[in-house]
């Protein structure tokens, strides 16, 4: 009896301790891999939001200089429009 508590012991044991790690292992992948989906996907939202911030301020440059620098001739053509009769 005490031969097979022995046995079991000495064969039992690593072998479910290493099907233990070998499952630790595989979960670990799986994480890893995981990890490296939602780094990718988060990188990609990133690079999306800073080429709409781009674009964004591509247009208020175009609006600054659309208010500054004809900004006089805009409110000169606005005045002589309301000084135009309507028909």
């Amino acid at each position: 009896m005490e031969a097979i508590v022995i046995l079991m012991i000495v064969v039992g044991l690593p072998v479910t301790l290493g099907i233990g790690y070998a499952a630790y292992e595989r979960h670990l992948k799986f994480k890893e891999r995981q990890f490296k989906a939602i780094t990718n996907e988060t990188a990609e939202k990133a690079a999306q939001y800073a080429a709409q911030t781009e674009r964004l301020e591509a247009r208020v440059r175009v609006l600054e200089r659309i208010v500054t620098d004809k900004g006089i001739d805009v409110a000169d053509e606005i005045e002589k429009l309301r000084d135009a009769p309507l028909n």
